[in-house]
């Protein structure tokens, strides 16, 4: 028995680390010394040349070179990741560009987005492509940090060297520049929690 799946159909590079239990499908490009990693999936993906996969799942979707994806990603429909940059756990991402240098290292959907270059997107970022009946597109800009667990509500455009507040949604576009926070206001009442804790 195999120890992972290659069609006939996939190219693959020179010097490229195929691990166990992996299954690469379709028209699927390895390039020189990637990496795909146990347990992923790749179907109709290119893969550039020092990028490794970490037991994710890569569909009709392109990642550039010297890139790390996973472990636990998930690249679908036209996902376009360009050079050097960073797809961490349990990030899905769907007919979205990231450009050169953004990193979304964690629990993070980007859907229907262009991310510009070296651009952060913290843990549990949320890009809220659907209104109940279409998708709307976002557009982040470059040299951008967008704290945890904040919402981009689409149609959305955040200009370039924007600050998002982690915890915060945005349904305004913002600037070149700006910064953004809209959390709710904090009350901490002393003395109080027996009243809703389990006796």
């Amino acid at each position: 028995m195999a120890e992972y799946i290659l069609e006939e159909t996939v190219q693959v590079g020179r010097g490229v680390t195929i691990e166990p239990y992996a299954v690469i499908k379709g028209n699927t490009v390895l390039g020189d010394y990637c990496t795909v990693g146990s347990f992923s999936y790749l179907d109709n993906a290119v893969i550039g040349a020092y990028t490794e996969v970490k037991a994710s799942r890569v569909t009709d979707s392109v990642v550039g070179e010297r890139c790390t994806v996973g472990p636990n990603a998930h690249l679908r429909d036209g996902a376009v990741i360009e050079n050097d940059c960073r797809v961490g756990n349990f990030v899905e991402i769907k007919r979205s560009t990231l450009h050169n240098g953004v990193k979304a290292a964690h629990l993070s959907y980007i859907g229907d987005a262009e991310v510009g270059a070296r651009t952060n997107i913290g843990c549990g970022v949320i890009f809220v492509n659907f209104d109940g009946r279409q998708k709307h597109r976002t557009s982040v800009g470059e040299n951008c940090f967008i704290g945890c667990n904040a919402n981009l509500v689409a149609p959305l455009s955040v200009g370039k060297e924007c600050f998002v507040a982690c915890g915060t949604t945005v349904d305004k576009d913002m600037p070149d520049g700006s910064f953004s926070i809209g959390r709710s206001y904090l009350t901490v009442k002393e003395g109080k929690a027996s009243k809703y804790l389990k006796k």
